[in-house]
């Protein structure tokens, strides 16, 4: 390429490889740092550290190429460069939500300490709105009297199509008031906009407040379509059907809107919090946002109930096979998935778990004790008392049903990700509880056992309200709930521990 810039991207993580391996890809040179040395030693060897489809074809072809290299020391990293990227994790608070910006600092830090007059400072990490002020400052403290120009350049990857998202994104926004920091973030960004795409120069404050703004608005669209399904459950509807005449409306548009068990990851539940702490420390109430986070919150343990449901109220003793435990397919991120609520809450109530995912396995062992996991999904399954699938991985989406039902202890399917038809699936054998729409149940709700019936009555399930027993007597009889779904049911109903609002 013409006039290629000299990139150091600081942080070799989900942005910061993506980052860094896509620019050495367009032409720029580009050196990725991290502290870790263990990870630096695998990307020199030709690892990549993360899964992320396309990534190690494009940091294979950028090394080839003599445009990427990987090191330790920020210093020589930094030292020429053109632009210095800062994208290191920002994980939140376990007390409030906050993002923590100590990584983000210290790397400011050292970056300032031997960056030339001149280069900028880029801000690629996600934080809170008035966070590139503070870096301004801490550069000015190091180098007092120089040029050094700080730029938020937020990140709109989605796990699992990163590479496409970043060399095909629906914009660019780079903050900046700077002109000489602004043509050099046009000139890293010239391969994209000669293609046309749309690059958007804001103030800084306003930059960092789009990723917020824009994470927040897709959690309320996925929240709202999960509810929707709950609603379709109660009606009779189809949530499928409901998503396809809402999507086509161009002013909604059909992306997220896929119910399932609830958003997880590394972006939205991290970054609705620290929206909300931001408003709240600004006097600003984001009612909407908020409850995002506690519908969601409460959707991941009530996925549980469903299992629970199906199996008449009593997991006791039950082996569940658990297939897909990443937050969503194509990425090995577990963090925040729904599979931990449901693995927690059922291993609470006594079931035997057993799990299987393509590339989460490793993740996982690290989060869950006493989960017997699995190479296969039918190895899973085996004498299986139920079948939960948890994530939408292809190879899930290709099992043959009748092998599966044979080899399962008892052919029950909890589908939270609408994989297979409840008819397709009944015609294998198989009794089906889905989302947002009526499975195939084997038996009424009346001839379950009555422990159970009361939680369906607590949480207010259709089927809860609809019990003969419970309109005639107001609820059932309190000796029917036991200690146990009381557990269960707080549980469920209460709000996230590591939620507050002020």
């Amino acid at each position: 390429m013409e006039n290629p810039k000299r990139i150091a991207v600081i942080g070799t993580g989900y942005v910061g490889l993506v980052a860094g391996a896509c620019f050495a890809d367009w032409g720029h040179r580009v050196t990725c740092v991290d502290l870790d040395a263990g990870r630096i030693d695998l990307l020199n060897r030709g690892g990549i550290p993360i899964y992320e489809p396309g990534l190690a074809e494009v940091v294979e072809r950028a090394v080839k190429a003599g445009n990427l290299s990987f090191t330790t020391k920020v210093a020589d990293a930094v030292a020429g460069c053109d632009a210095a990227y800062i994208a290191v994790g920002t994980p939140p608070s376990k007390t409030d939500g906050e993002a923590d910006l100590s990584f983000v600092f210290e790397c400011a830090r050292q970056i300032a300490r031997v960056i030339r007059p001149g280069a900028v400072i880029v801000t690629k990490s996600t934080v809170p709105v008035g966070t590139g002020d503070i870096v301004e400052r801490i550069v000015e403290d190091a180098r007092p009297g120089e040029h050094i120009p700080v730029v938020s350049n937020p990140e709109f990857l989605r796990e699992g199509s990163a590479i496409n998202d970043f060399t095909n994104p629906d914009r660019v926004v780079i903050g900046t008031e700077d002109e000489g920091a602004k043509a050099t973030l046009l000139a890293i960004y010239q391969p994209l906009k000669a293609r046309g795409h749309a690059v958007v120069v804001t103030r800084r404050r306003s930059a960092e407040l789009i990723k917020y703004a824009s994470n927040a608005f897709l959690a309320a669209k996925i929240t709202f379509i999960n509810e929707m399904a709950d609603l379709c459950e109660a009606v009779e509807a189809d949530v499928a059907d409901i998503a396809l005449g809402v999507g086509l409306d161009s002013r909604i548009g059909p992306h997220f809107l896929h119910a399932g068990p609830g958003y997880g990851g590394s972006c939205f539940p991290k970054d609705t919090l620290a929206l909300i702490r931001t408003a709240q420390e600004h006097g600003v109430s984001l009612r909407i946002v908020e409850e995002t986070v506690q519908a969601n919150s409460a959707r991941k343990r009530r996925m549980a109930m469903k299992v629970r449901h199906v199996l008449h109220g009593n997991v006791e003793g039950k082996k569940i096979a658990i297939l897909g435990l990443t937050f969503k397919a194509d990425t090995d991120d577990m963090r925040d998935s729904p599979a931990i609520p449901m693995i927690e809450l059922l291993q609470r109530s006594g079931a035997e778990i057993h799990a299987y995912d393509p590339q989460g396995e490793a993740n996982a062992k690290t989060l869950f004790e006493d989960v017997t996991f699995h190479e296969d999904p039918y190895g899973c399954a085996a004498q299986a008392d139920a079948v939960v699938f948890m994530t939408d991985w292809e190879v899930l989406k290709h099992l043959d049903l009748a092998r599966l039902a044979s080899i399962m202890e008892s052919p029950v399917m909890i589908d939270l990700r609408r994989i297979y038809p409840p008819e397709a699936a009944a015609r294998q054998g198989f009794v089906v509880e889905t989302i947002g729409r009526l499975g195939s149940e084997p038996h009424p709700v009346d001839a379950y056992a009555p422990t159970f019936l009361a939680q369906d009555i607590a949480a207010g399930t259709h089927r809860g309200r609809s019990l003969p027993a419970y309109q005639k007597q107001g609820g059932l009889p309190s000796q029917y709930v036991n200690q146990e779904e009381q557990l269960f049911g707080e549980l469920i109903e209460r709000k996230d521990e590591n939620f507050e609002i002020a």
